[in-house]
């Protein structure tokens, strides 16, 4: 658990963070703090000589991750190294003062017993060479009165931007009032965003959302990556812009209680984990009111540019022809080969393109609003004490664009994650058209149902591509569970009349996708 700011005084230099350790139960407090932030492979390094406190640290480190304050922690001095199973894994704690070398210390095993765990070396200077030079390292010297200590904590190679973030997010957390709370990890989904839970004694929590900026992947058309062509969100900007945009319309989004939008760190609501389905799938009554939320948004008009901080705005960018094909192709990328054991032919993938482009190009025509994108089970929160639409929480919008308005009311009606069954899907829409007609009379049923046929197969496409692909290239094959409901959604859209050549299409090359099993 993090201690008050107090005691832990950070200086300008991104490089190093220097802190000062007034009393014993400050070192403890630092310990508790790094053992929020240290990893599976790191190594620590703990200098200082003789009584500055680097076992006294290492034993509050070794507790922290154990979970277990009076955990027995002994100084490895004679052992050399001690090994602990916490919940974060293997914790070695080594002491180094009686190695001669480098040598040495590998005959010992310490390369085994380092693998994978997080190390902790005192004396680190006596062996040096053995160690990882990515690595943390903290110097301790007494300083002043006695128990008063010093300490200055550097890093090297890829850990430098993980010790600057440490140290924003300190900052953060003291500035936002929460510098004493637990910190608890949240497991998340297919992001590659960090979430954690964030409670005090009082029973209050927040919730620390961590965002580093989006680093480009390798260009794989027109020297463009790929989380550009399909329009992600580079950095927590857009997250912090949609989230007072959507709270200005009323609806349900996060409070934010801090930010550090450089370093991509947020303070926010909890919206706590009620959700909108149970044991036997969508909960209807929850389900149509997400729904009537989306029809109120689509009738609502909603700006182009939202402010993000002082002197910054972010622009929705538009969910252009180019985004959608390059999620359509995610299909014949990852999924095709998954299911056929091959490629598809050049002509094929040709004719793929043209059909969607054919389908896209009326569509991208008409009404456009903010499509939040991943307006789907996971990311909704039931809040039973807030009133009509406020019930329903949002959450994960970060990657939202201008788009056509049927693009989140088939994510929601053919959740990739949960079966929701035809009838009900049917009631939705039905539920969705009567809110639209309330504040627009002229609103066509007609036009809507083939908009929501095309988007809903363009989503079902794109899901089996990104569900293929978390297995292959991830190494997350529980995604593979999900390919039957969606390939079924598949089947039901491509029912319909308007995605006839689509339909074809599938027929001569995919035909498991016209009647999955």
């Amino acid at each position: 658990m993090a201690e008050p700011a107090r005691h832990l005084r950070a200086v300008e230099d991104s490089s190093a963070w220097e802190i000062a350790l007034p009393d014993e139960a400050a070192t403890l407090a630092l310990g508790r703090y790094l053992a929020d932030e240290l990893r599976p492979g790191d190594v620590l390094a703990l200098s200082g000589g003789l009584g500055s406190g680097k076992t006294t640290l290492a034993r509050a480190i070794v507790r922290a991750l154990a979970g277990e304050d009076a955990l027995e922690v002994p100084s490895p001095t004679f052992t050399l190294m001690q090994g602990y199973d916490t919940p974060r894994g293997t914790a070695l704690h080594t002491d180094l003062y009686r190695i001669g070398n480098a040598e040495e210390l590998r005959e010992l095993g310490f390369d085994e017993a380092a693998e994978g765990a997080i190390t902790l070396v005192e004396w680190p200077e006596r062996a040096a060479s053995a160690l990882n030079p990515n690595r943390f390292q903290i110097a301790l010297d007494l300083a002043g009165p006695e128990g008063a200590r010093k300490a200055r904590l550097t890093a090297s190679g890829a850990l430098i931007s993980r010790l600057a973030r440490m140290k924003a997010m300190r900052e953060l957390l003291a500035k936002s009032g929460w510098s004493d709370a637990k910190r608890l990890p949240i497991q998340g989904d297919a992001s590659t965003r960090a979430y954690e839970r964030l409670v005090k004694s009082s029973g209050e929590t927040a919730i620390l959302m961590i965002s580093p900026a989006r680093s480009d992947g390798p260009p794989v058309r027109r020297g463009k990556p790929y989380s550009t062509i399909a329009k992600l969100a580079e950095s927590i900007h857009a997250f912090a812009a949609l989230d007072r945009g959507l709270r200005a319309l009323g609806f349900s989004a996060p409070r934010i209680y801090g930010e550090d939008l450089d370093n991509g760190l947020l303070v926010i609501e909890d919206l706590g984990a009620e959700p909108l389905v149970d044991a036997d799938g969508p909960i209807p009554e929850r389900y149509e009111v997400a729904t009537r939320l989306l029809a109120r948004l689509h009738a609502t008009a909603v700006p182009h540019v939202l402010p993000v901080a002082p002197g910054r705005e972010h622009v929705l960018p538009p969910y252009d022809l180019e985004a959608f094909l390059i999620e359509a192709e995610l299909l014949l990328d990852w999924y095709a080969p998954h299911v056929a054991r091959a490629l598809l032919s050049g002509s094929a993938r040709a004719e793929f393109v043209r059909v969607w482009s054919g389908l896209l190009d009326d569509l991208l025509a008409g009404p456009q609003s903010w499509t939040l994108r991943d307006y789907h089970s996971p990311n909704l929160i039931w809040l039973a004490e807030r009133d009509d639409l406020g019930r329903v929480g949002l959450l994960d919008f970060q990657d939202a664009v201008l788009g056509p308005l049927a693009y989140d009311v088939a994510s929601l009606l053919q959740d990739a994650r949960v079966t929701v069954p035809a009838e009900l899907e049917l009631r939705l829409l039905g539920a969705y058209a009567r809110e639209r007609r309330a504040t627009d009379p002229e609103f066509d049923m007609a036009d809507f149902a083939s908009a929501y046929a095309i988007m809903a197969a363009q989503r079902a496409t794109k899901v089996l591509g990104i569900f293929a692909r978390l297995d292959k290239r991830d190494g997350k094959p529980q995604y593979l569970a999900h390919l039957p409901r969606v390939e079924a959604y598949l089947a039901r859209n491509l029912a319909h009349p308007v995605l006839s050549r689509l339909k074809e299409w599938y027929e001569r090359h995919l035909p498991r996708l016209v009647e999955p099993g």
